[in-house]
Parts: structure tokens; sequence; C-alpha cells
């Protein structure tokens, strides 16, 4: 079956160039927060893997040892079960074998201009001193209390991250690998080839998680189900912590939940936009976009993509795209890409070393939704969050800050919209 895609470069009113993907008339993706399927699954099918996403974990069913909450909803339900949430998680680590010069700046960003070496993730302490190494993430609860987890101070590289929320996702999964990879020769990003878990040896183009860690979504609930809760699953066998707080002996997961929790994600629709119904107000939006485009936002926020055609083998052949999903456009404004903006938390995971002060471009959908912003939730405004993005968005940053307060109104109105 053709592509539907079709790529041209253009240049931006502000001289940068961009690559803009055109959808050709192809169907919208569904928007809403109310909780219908977008057809990729039957409403019975999605409701029911909503309930088990919903289901609180105990001690008893695998929870733990060490955890940060207790269901996925938990940390993704604003709005509606699936959207974000003002939950932080907490990781940390070093750099090994160089000339020591982290320091945290101002802007929340690590500096590590004169660092050299290799980073190691954090090696956890447990209250009853068992050492647990290679730890980036650091689990703020336990279920009993020899198992709580501190730092030492040679881990010196601390960051929260914000919960993403999750709508849309079924969509993103579906983006073809190409459209991901010519982004990132066009406009700078990086694009890193991460394990699809789940078809052992098979990889393919992350884009999920702060630093593009999965392209899989199956994947992504197997890694949240082990680290955010403590619960083995097939794909993540081995607890991070063992034989503290009565440690099970057998896999946690013996129902399939990850594949629930699959289910739902790629069932929900995108988010719906916060539109004006007044003309005069609708007209500011749209006058708001030219300016965002116009400084160069959009060279990053890329605002339309592209699902692969209905019936495409993705994943290494462990999803068709269905029907629902295949042959749609869909407005996430983001590339999906890693990027160095001066806010990078210093933090490596699937991606090569360069990646540690790269995030993944935030996706602008759904910010109508957010009360803090940025990754680690260190921006309260649409113009503190902008004037921190320096490095690569340095251009972007300094004609924002030339706008008249008319065009700044009219960008915000924008962003609202959003």
């Amino acid at each position: 079956m053709r592509m539907f895609l079709l790529i041209s470069l253009l240049s931006l009113v502000c001289g940068a160039s961009a690559l803009i993907i055109f959808a050709g008339g192809l169907p919208e993706a569904p928007a809403g927060f109310d909780g219908a399927t977008n057809g990729a699954t039957s409403q019975g099918d999605m409701d029911a893997a909503r309930d088990v996403f919903t289901e609180i974990e105990t001690p008893q069913v695998g929870l733990g040892p060490v955890y940060n909450d207790v269901s996925c909803v938990a940390c993704h339900q604003n709005q509606a079960v699936g959207g974000a949430s003002q939950t932080l998680e907490f990781r940390a680590g070093h750099y090994d074998g160089g000339r020591q010069s982290w320091r945290r700046d101002v802007r929340h960003r690590f500096d590590t201009n004169g660092s050299s070496g290799t980073y190691v993730a954090a090696t956890a302490v447990l209250a009853n001193g068992m050492l647990i190494p290679n730890r980036s993430l650091i689990n703020q609860r336990a279920t009993c209390a020899a198992a709580q987890e501190h730092l030492t101070n040679a881990d010196n590289i601390r960051a929260g991250r914000l919960s993403l929320p999750i709508f849309g996702d079924g969509f993103v999964e579906a983006v073809p690998d190409a459209t991901l990879l010519a982004l990132a020769k066009q406009n700078g990003g990086e694009a890193i080839q991460v394990p699809v878990v789940e078809m052992n040896g098979v990889t393919a183009i992350g884009r999920f998680g702060w630093k593009d860690q999965h392209a899989s979504l199956l994947s992504f609930a197997g890694d949240a189900y082990v680290n955010e809760m403590g619960v083995t699953n097939s794909l993540f066998q081995d607890e991070s912590v063992t034989g503290v707080c009565a440690p099970q002996t057998q896999l946690n997961d013996t129902q399939g939940d990850i594949n629930q929790f699959a289910t739902f994600m790629r069932s929900l629709k995108v988010p719906p936009r916060n539109l004006p119904t007044d003309a005069t107000a609708l007209s500011d939006v749209a006058a708001g976009q030219a300016v965002f485009e116009k400084i160069g936002c959009a060279t990053c926020h890329t605002e339309t993509m592209v699902t692969a055609p209905t019936g495409t083998s993705i994943l290494g052949g462990s999803l068709i795209v269905p029907a629902a999903i295949g042959g749609k456009q869909f407005h996430p404004f983001s590339d999906f890409l890693l990027h160095d903006i001066g806010t990078g938390d210093g933090i490596v995971q699937n991606g090569p070393d360069d990646t540690a002060n790269k995030l993944r471009t935030m996706p602008l959908w759904g910010l109508s939704t957010r009360t803090q912003l940025m990754h680690d939730a260190g921006s309260a405004t649409f113009t503190e969050a902008i004037e921190r993005h320096k490095r690569e968005a340095t251009a972007a940053e300094r004609k924002f800050d030339r706008l008249a307060d008319t065009e700044r109104i009219l960008l915000f109105a924008f962003l609202g919209s959003l």
C-alpha cells in the first residue's frame, strides 16, 4: 500500500527551514476526553482495559518492594483517565572517570561544561544498607521501611520529571520511523534506536518518555509496571530490589495486565483543542499561531503528523496498524525528537552519552490542561517556559524577547487553545 506522506521543505517567515508534513486531506484522528474508544478496539474491550489501568495494586499482588504509586491512573488522570498529573518522578546519577563540574543553575539545568567521563546511573542505598547499583530512577515509596531508597553525595545529578499524558499515543506509535528520521535530518533533533522489548533483537525509533526511551506502548507499559510500581511482568521479570519486604518468588503480573495497559493507551483519542467560540477570539488564535511559526517554535514543535497506512506491520511485526489508526493526521506540535534547549537533566537512558542534556520535544497538545510546565514542572507561565529555551532554541527565544506586547498576547491565545 502506498504511503500517504508527502514531505516538502519550506522556509518559515523567520528564515529557518522546517520540514512540513502535508496531510493531503487525510481524515483527522478523533479527539476527546470522553472515554470513548478511538475505534482501535471495541468500547467494551477499552472499558475492560481501563478497569485494569485504574486498578489499585497491593503488596499481595506484587506492588513494591519499592514503587512510586499504586496504579497507572495515579500518574495519568488529569481531565480524564489517561491525562498527565502533577506527579514528579526522581532520577539521579553521576559522571565517572573525569573531572567533575556538575552544578544546578537557576534555570534548573545541569551544566556539563568542563565535565568529562562516563555517565553512571545512581547507586541507591536502602534503609537496611543494601546497595542497588545502576538505578537512575529513585523510587520514593516502599512497602516496608527496610527497602526505602536513599542517595549518597556521589550521585550529584538529580532530576525531577513530570508524568506525561498518554492521550493520542496510539497514533504516535504508528508514525513511521522514516518520518522521525527525516525530521531529525532537517531540524537537527536526535532520533535514537531503542529496543522493542517484546520483539527480542528488534529496534525502532524511540518516541515515548522524556528521553524517547521506548518506541512501543507495550514496552512502555512493561517498563512502567516494574519501575513505577515494582510489578514484574513478562517483559521485565526482575525486581530492582530483592530480598526485602516479603519478596515475591514468582512473576507478579500473571494476568497479562501490561497487554491491557497497551490496549487502553492504543484506544485513547487525541487531546481536543481548547478553541474559543467567539469569532474574534478564534481569529486571535490563528494570528497567534502565525507568531508561533514566525519566531521558529514550529521547527521542533511540528504541528501535523501522519500515521502509517492501515495494515502496515510495525515494531518488528508485533503490531499491525488498524483502520482506526492508519492513514490519519493528528496535531501534537512535537517532532518527538531529543533536543538540547538548555533544560537538560543530565540523565542518560536508552540513548548514547550525548543525550544527557537532551529531552524529547514537549508535545503541546493538551497544553491548556497543564498548570506546571516543562519537564521538571519548573515553569508556571508561558513566558517563563519560553524564556528557559536556550542552546538549540536560542534564536527562537531571542525572537520571543523582541515581540511586541500585542504579538505576545496573540501567541499566548494560541498556546492556550492547545
